[in-house]
């Protein structure tokens, strides 16, 4: 059915490209944006304007800020010689939930998947190489999804930085395999963290 309104029409289309959207849904949201009050709807508006435009990645572990460098490798507390390796901004999220690591992040932004095209060149993989070449390094943790994906990635990282003083670790297997961390609890998540096991022993008993 043709909406009366074109401008109806364009919004509920840009809705539906959401994951998880479809046209009613899609529908029933752009009908609430009718509702707002104006200066509540404009500022819907510009949010999503600067969330496109202004928000920007951090120089040291690409995960997303406002400057330069973001809040988690800026704050003064937090352990700077503890890399936690995760696929995306989501597990770094998932992580930070559960208050049990205090160390800092590298946001690979993927895992390795030929099948999808997306092979080393395509990750910031090569930017850790240089972060954990740092002498004051002491841990670089795994955390990566347990899928065949997860596996391949934490298996070429893993001969990428072999060979230095610092110990590598992974996740314990309270996450269940083939679960992605986001959709892990928090308790669950955060024993994993704390019983984290050096990185070998798992792929010699796998």
């Amino acid at each position: 059915m043709d909406l009366p309104s074109k401008l109806l029409e364009k919004t509920v289309e840009h809705f539906e490209t959401l994951p998880g959207v479809g046209r009613r849904t899609a529908m029933r949201y752009a009908l609430h944006l009718l509702k707002l009050q104006p200066k509540t709807g404009v500022d819907f508006g510009n949010s999503i304007q600067r969330l496109v435009t202004d928000l920007t990645f951090c120089s040291i572990c690409h995960n997303i800020a406002d400057n330069d460098i973001c809040q988690v490798c800026a704050h003064p507390k937090r352990d700077k010689s503890t890399i936690c390796v995760v696929e995306d901004l989501r597990d770094l999220l998932a992580i930070e939930s559960t208050s049990q690591y205090y160390g800092v992040y590298h946001v690979l932004g993927g895992v390795i998947s030929p099948m999808d095209g997306v092979s080393p060149s395509d990750l910031h993989i090569e930017s850790l190489v240089l972060r954990a070449n740092d002498e004051s390094m002491k841990e670089i943790i795994f955390a990566l999804p347990s899928t065949m994906e997860g596996d391949t990635t934490c298996f070429y990282l893993y001969k990428k930085l072999t060979g230095n003083n610092y110990g590598i670790t992974s996740l314990s297997r309270g996450v269940a395999i083939g679960n992605d961390l986001q959709y892990t609890d928090e308790v669950t998540l955060g024993r994993s963290i704390i019983s984290r096991l050096p990185y070998e022993s798992t792929f010699k008993t796998n």
